[in-house]
């Protein structure tokens, strides 16, 4: 039997897709199947980006040791890099560039570029040691890899094929850290390639439970549908809490305690911040005393 709380999600949830509404629902044919979609969502990834760091530009973002970036300020940067990718290193729609690193806002703005800029980011898992970083690179057939010294350092001596290692440093302003990719020209003027939602987006690698890690592509559509899917679930739980009269935080914030190349932080704690307006609040590596000091002072 439905409780009160099921009947106040079902009736919040029907409001919001009555009438073109915010979680309103359209039809697509996928492999010859009518599948449901999120009408009001961005068609793709990129576009994703430019509308929900337009909609919470001052707003803060990412906090990461001493920097403290606004949503403008991470989409500018991002966007930046972007134009040195396509201009400076001849991007092209669909080349796979990877990301080999640590968690970090400049990791954040790389994956952010990658994507604003056509191409399809390859997260690679930064436990990874070289032999498996290689093989990772190889099987997608990565034409960069951005990676910070620790990780480069492992691929040392590794058949990595015809893929480009190119190095980029954490704990520093977005534009000196990823300085490399706007050293050949390019920048925030340089026209950026429209993307389709059926254009690859994203390449995460699965557990490997099967044997080795496969690279699994996902398309722009799928990504952002599977945000929305997250950000619809927030919305109605924060109209509810909101209804009740609960005392809603300004700004939500969480804490970065997963490793980025994972679903569990790409999809559901990253992308989904973007359009709730959360910001992120980031640490290298797990330290449970580090936790505790940034979940009381970061709220």
């Amino acid at each position: 039997m439905p409780t009160m709380l099921d009947m106040a999600i079902d009736a919040t949830l029907k409001r919001f897709m009555a009438d073109n509404g915010p979680l309103s629902v359209t039809y697509v044919e996928k492999y010859g199947v009518q599948m449901p979609m999120f009408a009001q969502a961005p068609a793709n990834l990129a576009d994703f980006y430019t509308y929900f760091c337009g909609v919470h530009a001052e707003k803060e973002f990412l906090v990461d040791g001493d920097a403290r970036l606004t949503f403008g300020e991470v989409y500018a940067a991002a966007r930046a890099i972007a134009g040195g990718l396509v201009e400076g290193y001849d991007l092209q729609k669909g080349d796979r560039v990877g990301i080999a690193a640590r968690n970090s806002a400049n990791w954040m703005i790389l994956n952010m570029a990658i994507i604003l800029a056509g191409g399809v980011s390859t997260l690679l898992n930064g436990w990874w040691q070289g032999q498996e970083l290689a093989d990772g690179i190889k099987m997608v057939d990565c034409r960069y890899v951005l990676a910070d010294d620790q990780r480069a350092a492992r691929l040392e001596g590794c058949d990595i094929g015809a893929c480009e290692i190119l190095l980029f440093q954490h704990d520093c302003p977005p534009l000196d850290g990823l300085s490399i990719l706007l050293a050949k020209g390019g920048g925030a003027d340089t026209q950026l390639p429209k993307m389709d939602p059926l254009d690859n987006a994203t390449i995460l690698y699965t557990s490997g439970s099967t044997g080795q890690s496969k690279g699994a592509y996902s398309d722009h559509r799928s990504v952002v549908q599977g945000t929305m899917s997250y950000v619809s679930q927030s919305m109605i739980f924060f109209d509810l809490l909101s209804a009740g009269g609960a005392t809603l935080p300004a700004q939500p914030s969480a804490l970065v305690n997963v490793p980025l190349f994972h679903v569990t932080a790409s999809v559901p704690l990253v992308l989904q911040s973007y359009a709730i307006g959360r910001k992120l609040v980031l640490m290298p590596k797990w330290d449970a005393e580090e936790a505790m000091r940034l979940i009381e002072k970061e709220k």
